[in-house]
């Protein structure tokens, strides 16, 4: 149910707000991944979490881009 909440808030938001979240979407996986190489990361799954979001975003863009989606 997460993941459905997610994509509907992403559908209510315009194009700057998707681009403007998905830049805060990397840069929270280039903190992941540092605090994962310094073995500081106790969670190492929400690293799959962000990518997989970051693909939503990316997703949301195209549609709206190719006007598949409003």
């Amino acid at each position: 149910m997460k993941t459905k909440n997610f994509i509907s808030d992403l559908l209510t938001k315009d194009e700057s707000q998707l681009k403007e979240e998905l830049v805060l979407a990397k840069k929270e996986l280039f903190n992941l991944r540092f605090q994962n190489a310094t073995n500081q990361l106790d969670n190492t799954a929400r690293i799959k979490e962000v990518r997989k979001n970051i693909a939503r975003i990316q997703t949301v863009i195209t549609q709206r881009q190719k006007g598949l989606v409003k």
